[in-house]
């Protein structure tokens, strides 16, 4: 089982949370063996100018889907972040499914 928690003034940064994320298939389209703890772009999760966001904030993409979200050009900005978001809901999900998230 993971956790990952963080504070206000402290970025989290969890290598064992990251592989969790990396082992999981691409929650977009469901590769398997190629994923990546694709970081959130936005501020609001934590990112700064020269800072990734906090490690808690990662969703399972391959390199394809983390491509168009990072860098695709077929997406406007907002669908960009809808589809990271819900590729990180169903990376929650799959985390807890397979049991290596858990509540305290």
């Amino acid at each position: 089982m993971q956790t990952c928690t963080f504070g206000a003034s402290s970025t989290v940064r969890d290598k064992a949370w990251l592989k969790a994320v990396a082992s999981l298939d691409c929650q977009l389209c469901g590769m398997s063996g190629q994923t990546q703890a694709a970081h959130a772009n936005w501020g609001a999760y934590g990112k700064g100018l020269g800072m990734k966001a906090h490690d808690c904030f990662v969703a399972a993409l391959c390199q394809t889907c983390h491509f168009s979200i990072d860098q695709g050009a077929k997406m406007s900005g907002e669908e960009r972040r809808e589809a990271w978001e819900d590729a990180f809901r169903k990376t929650l999900v799959a985390l807890h499914e397979s049991g290596r998230l858990k509540a305290k």
